[in-house]
Order: C-alpha cells, then sequence, then structure tokens
C-alpha cells in the first residue's frame, strides 16, 4: 500500500512571525559539562553508597571503574551521533536519523519514561532529606515547593540553569573535597588499611563486581542528557561530543575517589547501621554533627540542580517530538519572552506531582528501563549510521562504527540483567502505550511519521 507523510505540525498558531521557532545557541562546552555533572549530581555517590558497597563486598570502587569503562563505549556512540545529528532529540533523533520515524519515536517514547521518573525522584529526594533536618514540616511540603521552584526557574530559561549549575557543581566538589581531605588527615594519623585493597576484585571474584557495576552505571545518565541540548550549543559539532566524553570521565573519576575515600574510613561494609544512609554516617564518621548538616544541604541543593536539569532535558525531547508532529503541537510552541518550550514544562511538572502517591522505591526501580533503551538503540544506530549507510570502512572506521558500539550494546543488554520484574513490567507497559498512541496518529502505521529535517 502506497504511504504518505504526515506533514509536521506547526510550530505555534496565529502570528507565525510573533513566536521563537529555534532554541539560541548560547551553550559552550564549560556549561554543557557543568550540566551534565549537575545531572549526575555528584554528591548522590552516597545514595547508593551502603547497598552497592555491600553488593561488592566492599569493592565499590573497582565496580565504578567496571562502570566508567562500560560506559564510555556508550559515551562515544553518544558522541559520534551528536556530531551526525546536531539537533535536540537525544537517542529519539540519532535513532529516527538511523531507522525511520516509528523507531525513533519508539525510542524517544520509552526515553522519556527515565526523563520524566528523573525529576520526580529528586523531589522525593528533597522532601526526605530536608525531613530529617525539620521533622516538623512534611516531606510532601519540601517536595512541592521544590516542585514549583523548578517550574518557574525552567520557564525563565535555561542561562539560568547554567548559573545555578556551576553552583551545585562547586558546592558538591566542596563538599567532596572536605570529605576526601578529611579521610586523608584520618589516615595520616591513624592505622589505615592498604590503600589499594578497595581496586581488588577480593576473594569472591568478578560476579560482585559485575552486579555492582549493573547497579552503578546508571549514574553517569548525565552524558545522554547532554546530548538534548544540541539545539542550545554553540558549534554542537565539536562541543557536545566532547563534552559527553568529558563529563562521562570527570563523573567516573568523582565516583571512584569518593567511593575509595569511603572504603578508608570505614573499611568494613558491614558496620552499617543503615546501608541507605551511609553517607550521613560516613560524614558523621570524619566530621562529627557540622559535616553531616553541610552534607545534608549540600545533597538537597544537587537534587535541586538536578531536578532542574532532568526537567530541562525531557522538556526538549517533548518539544522536539511536538514540533515534528509526534506529538500535540503545543508541545513544539516556544514562549515569546523567554523562548523556552513553556507548554512541555508544564506537563512534565504535572507528572512530578505523582510523587504524592508513587514511593521512592517504586519510581527508582523504573528509571533504568528508559536510560537502557536509549543506549542500546544509540550504540545500535552508530552502527547503522556509520558502518551500514555511510559504508565508511578502514580498520579506524571498524573500530570506531562498528566494533566499539558493538560491545556498548552488548554492555548494555547485559545491564538487562539487573532490572526487576516491575520495573520491566511498567516499563512495557509504557511502551504499549507509546505505540498505541503512535497507531492512532499514523492511522493504524498506515502512514509514515514524519521525519526529523536538520536544516536548523
Amino acid at each position: 500500500m502506497k504511504t504518505k507523510t504526515i506533514a509536521p505540525a506547526p510550530v505555534s498558531s496565529g502570528n507565525q512571525n510573533s513566536r521563537p521557532t529555534q532554541l539560541k545557541r548560547v551553550l559552550g562546552i564549560p556549561f554543557l559539562v557543568l550540566f551534565g555533572l549537575t545531572y549526575m549530581a555528584p554528591v548522590t555517590v552516597f545514595t547508593t553508597y551502603g547497598v552497592v558497597t555491600g553488593v561488592t563486598n566492599g569493592h565499590l570502587p573497582a565496580a565504578y571503574i567496571v562502570g566508567l569503562v562500560t560506559m564510555l563505549f556508550t559515551a562515544f556512540s553518544y558522541a559520534h551521533m551528536s556530531r551526525a545529528v546536531p539537533r535536540a532529540g537525544s537517542a529519539y533523533a540519532y535513532t529516527q536519523q538511523a531507522f525511520g520515524g516509528t523507531v525513533g519515536f519508539a525510542t524517544g517514547w520509552t526515553l522519556m519514561l527515565d526523563y520524566l521518573f528523573i525529576p520526580m525522584i529528586n523531589f522525593l529526594l528533597i522532601g526526605i532529606y530536608l525531613n530529617t533536618q525539620f521533622p516538623v514540616v512534611p516531606a510532601w511540603v519540601f517536595s512541592l515547593v521544590a516542585l514549583v521552584l523548578v517550574l518557574g526557574l525552567n520557564i525563565i530559561g535555561i542561562k539560568f540553569i547554567g548559573r545555578l549549575s556551576a553552583t551545585v557543581v562547586a558546592s558538591s566538589v566542596l563538599m567532596i573535597g572536605a570529605f576526601v581531605a578529611l579521610v586523608l588527615n584520618q589516615i595520616l594519623i591513624t592505622d589505615a588499611p592498604s590503600l589499594l585493597a578497595p581496586f581488588s576484585f577480593g576473594a569472591d571474584g568478578l560476579g560482585p563486581i559485575f552486579s555492582g557495576a549493573a547497579i552503578l552505571s546508571l549514574s553517569f545518565l548525565g552524558f545522554d542528557a547532554i546530548s538534548t541540548l544540541s539545539e542550545d550549543a554553540k558549534n554542537p559539532g565539536k562541543s557536545i561530543p566532547a563534552a559527553i566524553v568529558l563529563t562521562t570521565l570527570a563523573g567516573g573519576l568523582i565516583f571512584i575517589v569518593v567511593g575509595w575515600a569511603g572504603a578508608m574510613i570505614r573499611p568494613d561494609h558491614t558496620t552499617f547501621t543503615d546501608p541507605d544512609a551511609a553517607g550521613v554516617e560516613l560524614m558523621a564518621g570524619v566530621g562529627g554533627v557540622a559535616l553531616t548538616a553541610i552534607f545534608v544541604a549540600v545533597y538537597v541543593v544537587g537534587a535541586f540542580g538536578s531536578a532542574m536539569a532532568s526537567q530541562a532535558s525531557v522538556t526538549r525531547i517533548l518539544y522536539s517530538m511536538g514540533r515534528d508532529g509526534l506529538l500535540p503541537r503545543r508541545m513544539g510552541m516556544l514562549n515569546r519572552r523567554f523562548s523556552t518550550p513553556v507548554y512541555a514544562t508544564l506537563v512534565v511538572s504535572a507528572v512530578s506531582l505523582t510523587y504524592l502517591l508513587v514511593s521512592l522505591e517504586m519510581a527508582a526501580s523504573v528509571v533504568s528501563f528508559g536510560a537502557l533503551v536509549a543506549f542500546s538503540m544509540v550504540n545500535l544506530s552508530v552502527i547503522k549510521t556509520f558502518f551500514v549507510d555511510a559504508k565508511a570502512r578502514g580498520v579506524r572506521a571498524v573500530l570506531l562504527y562498528l566494533l566499539m558500539p558493538l560491545v556498548g550494546f552488548a554492555l548494555t543488554i547485559w545491564l538487562w540483567t539487573s532490572l526487576s520484574g516491575t520495573s520491566i513490567v511498567v516499563g512495557l507497559v509504557w511502551f504499549a502505550a507509546g505505540m498505541i498512541f503512535l497507531a492512532v496518529r499514523t492511522n493504524g502505521f498506515r502512514t509514515t511519521p514524519p521525519k526529523l529535517s536538520f536544516d536548523d
């Protein structure tokens, strides 16, 4: 049957000349790296510290090294695709360019599950942590205030996020630096365990290390968020790829150093009273009540910055999909004053309100589904775009465009083994809902979804 292409929805209604239709290209490499690190929220290394230290039997740094190496393969795939497709949309744009509109939509839709839940998780964390310091105020109140603030600031514009990003990363680095310095001081004045012991695989071999790495790999999600800002970046063909790799390396090194310092100060991981609050116990062990209070404050600031960054990312995915006619056209509209996707931002905030009904455990259990789909599809997109379509050949091309993405794809598929049954069910339900929506939108898949154009 002959197909026809659905024309992309208009960007706005009314006077087309009165509303901006392109995002401002104002972001350089320093901001992009700050954005990625803010999204990763370096202090969240303490959130999973106790749990993963238990899984690895005290060898958390070794697991982070494995996780960093694993994520670098996928980070390079994102870097390759960001050069080929310098446009907002992340894995959605990359997969759509490589495999067509239907696969691109499926990938973008699944990725939204990830991005939609991350702001919610941050709002939950803000409420939980502030409630520990101010128990009179219910946690949900703190979460609601944070949600409203993030909504307003993201409507004001991405440049403001840049200024907050610098503050968030600086405070996180200072907090981590203070912790590491205090640990080093304690090592000098006391009998310390072997400095290299945390980097070994231990008596149990590779099994626990790889199990821990599977959990930790999603901590590197910041480099994925960077790729959604291609339409905001100066010279995206160079700045986005560089920032992706730099953010992955910087975040990985921070995680490794903190994991090592924690192992030095508390070599016996079985002594944690509450593994979920291991970060608080570590801070109390080296700095007492004062450092613990500062730690909670920095953690909340980091969660706030991560909420802003993650919400900004998903709104730009919605903006891109709305602009191309795959979502209602209002999603592709920009605010006249701030040139930001205000309708998409409102939708994300509305979804985040479900924190009132969803537990932190439930929200966290489904985040990995969308991320792993995106990682897998971007690795395959590199092979399709460069090796199959462009027919890149030679030793260098085979290495960069075939072998490395194949390894990245295999590793991301392997990570699926760590997913819980609940996250798989929720992810598949979300995916099915997206396919039903697309079937209706394309008249039962008889018409072709619009494909992104790259003439920005």
